[in-house]
């Protein structure tokens, strides 16, 4: 099949190279503003106990936690001074009065409870609640934060609460975007000049990526008419089509230039180019696509996002590589050489860096392996004490408006009241018949290490005793016709290890009556079950899917094991790397970020997806080439040597490029995305080098011909269904396994 594309793509080059530039003005034009159609949220599991408890409160009570808060500080005085009471009930009522929010309190119009005000007395705050959906409460964000961040001759304001913060993470998010491009594509194209030896050959795989993006930008577009699609996806479809174009253009590139120095004419070298190196960019892309397939699994958007963009990106880029980069090598031919900076001459073949290093490894393969594995798993202890949490304020710069001013409520309130938790029970009558239950219940509560306080239909109360408070007025809204609400404010960080015990203890205290706990602290307890309840199947996708592709490539049982172990071996090391830098914070100032003790619980999955299906396409870089080399001659060593000689070079180089766009990242302001960044070109360069440069071969050297066995039954579908590469064309894989059992007999 590939040969019979590498002759079509020979004789109809102007016409695929006309369908690439139609299809790349269809995709613009449809797919160009996409940006505008994604969301900011995603970050929470629609089927979990906290969001079925907050459909209810909002449906049953018309109440939620509040999502928008006003910090007001006194010029001069206390907020309890007359002026100020006077402007911060109008002012409350004037927040009450805007169409977006459903419902807004303050310390003024609850009759001064202490919780609303600082312990100083000279700051008091307003709580809102903007309903809708997170694109909806975006916007809404967005619009009222400009309207109320004022200053008076009385008091200034400043905006906080999640809507506020949300929206300055987006914000963030796509300015540093173009930051990052802005420093990465000169970089890389400076680079890219470099490695592809002129300008032409250099510019190849920066149309291929931006084929790819555009075409995902496209299907983005797509399906943010069908589901939810966070903005975040829009980082991975950049950083992974600008990456695997240039893996993929560099690979093939290097086989054509290759072939024409072997002998071929132009056609012969780009057919040849489309048999042999086509055939790796499919199964690399394929391995890729099946990592990042494994996020679908999980129940939030956000994560499922970075599959919606990461799978099409690689298949876009895969196919762009595979039939229309071939359609003009054939048509440019030696006019890709056009325009060089440097000529570089053919080796002799057994001679070069990367040949040696594999002799070398392969001479002491036991002390080489035993000191790259200590090393790694040393890197990797770190991970032991991992730590996971939601994202708030503190993902951001401290001098971003509202990280400021949840920075004040944080150092100079007692109590968190933008992160109360609901404890909703619906179903249970009239709550006044059921006051005695309810005030015992609440008195539990309110016991719990971490809460500071518990309001309900009852009255208020802290410590395990009600508070001198008088109840009516205030009260009334906990209850409705069947049934009633409880609200824990927190006096401990929200997102932290002692919020997320206090969710679990507010879950096993005996209740009089079925209750749903909700609440920013609840949503997190119930995020991280989503994602660990499905992380074993993932993982399970992820592993057997990656065994099949590369069995088909291969034909071996072990070979594909192997690449398994070595690449979790490898990413151990990264995510211990993480938690030492991002968790522990031994880098934060010369990062720039915030150290909370904790990583957001969605990125090491993330990264693991990614950084896995980057892994594996070095590794069918690499093993295409050691394939090739042992169905020619059967000799194990020597085809591990010259596979690492003629993919080293290639290896190294695309890790380097890929590595500056995952760099880049580092500018960004948002903490999560500077892991992401840093955390990826950590996995990519270490597995191109200690992975690729010393365990592969060392591990292939103990193995020797066992590297290549499989049972009967597997060899059997090996036969069918595998391909493999030979010189005069792909062939079926029971060529290369013939000469193999003759070498052995031989031997």
């Amino acid at each position: 099949m590939l040969t019979s594309l590498g002759h079509f793509l020979v004789r109809r080059r102007r016409v695929v190279i006309a369908a690439a530039a139609v299809s790349f003005v269809v995709a613009g034009v449809f797919g160009g503003s996409v940006a505008e159609r994604l969301s900011t949220g995603g970050f929470e599991n629609e089927g979990s106990e906290s969001h079925r408890g907050q459909e209810l409160l909002e449906d049953e009570f018309g109440h939620a936690p509040p999502n928008f808060v006003l910090l007001v500080t006194a010029r001069d005085g206390t907020v309890a001074d007359p002026a100020m009471v006077e402007a911060g009930t109008a002012l409350t009522q004037r927040l009450a009065a805007e169409p977006e929010i459903v419902e807004s309190v303050s310390f003024w119009s609850l009759g001064q409870p202490p919780p609303l005000a600082s312990r100083d007395g000279r700051q008091a705050l307003v709580l809102g609640r903007i309903d809708g959906s997170d694109d909806e409460v975006d916007d809404a964000a967005t619009r009222l934060t400009e309207a109320y961040r004022v200053e008076t001759a009385e008091y200034t304001v400043g905006i906080g609460g999640f809507a506020a913060v949300f929206n300055d993470v987006g914000e963030q998010v796509q300015e540093d975007l173009a930051v990052a491009e802005a420093i990465a594509l000169p970089v890389t194209l400076v680079l890219m000049i470099v490695i592809f030896g002129g300008v032409v050959a250099a510019l190849l795989p920066l149309g291929v990526g931006i084929l790819s993006i555009i075409g995902a930008f496209l299907v983005l577009r797509v399906l943010a008419e069908i589901t939810q699609v966070s903005v975040f996806a829009l980082n991975i479809t950049i950083a992974l089509g600008l990456g695997l174009a240039i893996d993929y253009s560099l690979f093939v590139v290097s086989r054509f230039r290759e072939e024409v120095t072997a002998g071929r004419d132009r056609d012969a070298a780009v057919v040849r180019t489309v048999e042999t190196a086509g055939r790796t960019v499919v199964y690399s892309a394929l391995t890729v696509a099946v990592s990042l397939a494994a996020l679908l699994v999980f129940p939030l958007a956000f994560l499922r996002s970075f599959a919606y963009g990461g799978i099409p990106v690689v298949l876009v880029a895969g196919a762009t590589a595979v039939i229309v980069l071939p359609a003009v090598l054939a048509a440019l031919g030696p006019k890709v050489d056009a325009w060089s900076v440097r000529r570089a001459r053919p080796r002799p073949e057994g001679e070069g860096v990367w040949h040696r290093i594999a002799v070398l490894v392969m001479r002491r393969p036991i002390p080489v392996a035993t000191a790259v594995v200590a090393l790694l798993l040393f890197v990797g202890s770190p991970f032991l004490h991992i730590s996971l949490g939601l994202p708030d304020d503190r993902v951001l710069p401290k001098s971003t408006p509202s990280r400021v001013v949840s920075d004040q409520i944080r150092d100079n309130f007692d109590t968190n009241e933008a992160a109360t938790l609901s404890v909703v029970a619906t179903g249970i009558g009239d709550p006044m018949r059921r006051s005695a239950e309810i005030d015992a219940y609440a008195r539990r509560l309110s016991a719990i290490e971490g809460v500071g306080r518990v309001d309900a239909v009852t009255g208020f109360y802290a410590g395990g005793r009600r508070l001198p408070i008088e109840a009516g007025e205030l009260t009334a809204p906990f209850a409705g016709d069947d049934g009633t609400f409880l609200s824990v404010a927190p006096d401990v960080e929200p997102v932290s290890a002692e919020g997320e015990r206090m969710v679990h203890d507010i879950r096993d205290v005996d209740a009089p009556f079925p209750v749903l706990v909700t609440g920013f602290s609840a949503q997190l307890v119930d995020s991280k079950s989503a994602i660990f309840g499905r992380l074993p199947f993932a993982l399970a996708l992820i592993a057997l899917t990656t065994f099949v592709v590369m069995f088909l490539m291969v034909g071996s049982v072990l070979v594909p094991v192997k690449a398994l172990a070595l690449n979790l071996l490898s990413l151990t090391a990264t995510f211990g790397a993480m938690v030492w830098v991002f968790q522990d914070g031994h880098l934060a100032g010369l990062l720039d970020f915030t150290a909370v003790g904790y990583i957001e619980v969605s990125t090491p999955i993330l990264m693991f997806c990614i950084a896995f299906g980057l892994s594996m396409d070095y590794e069918v870089f690499l093993l295409s080439r050691i394939k090739e080399e042992y169905d020619r001659s059967g000799d194990n060593e020597a085809a591990v040597a010259l596979g690492l000689e003629r993919t080293g070079r290639i290896i190294t180089a695309a890790a380097a490029l890929i590595s500056i766009v995952f760099v880049a990242q580092l500018t960004s302001g948002v903490t999560f995305i500077k892991l992401f960044g840093l955390g990826l070109a950590m996995a990519v360069v270490m597995d191109a080098t200690l992975v690729r440069a010393a365990l592969v071969p060392a591990f292939m050297r103990l193995a020797g011909r066992a590297n290549w066995w499989a049972p009967a039954p597997l060899r059997r579908a090996y036969e069918r269904f595998g391909l493999t590469e030979r010189d005069g064309g792909v062939e079926g894989a029971a060529v290369g396994e013939g000469r193999d059992e003759a070498v052995s007999r031989a031997s």
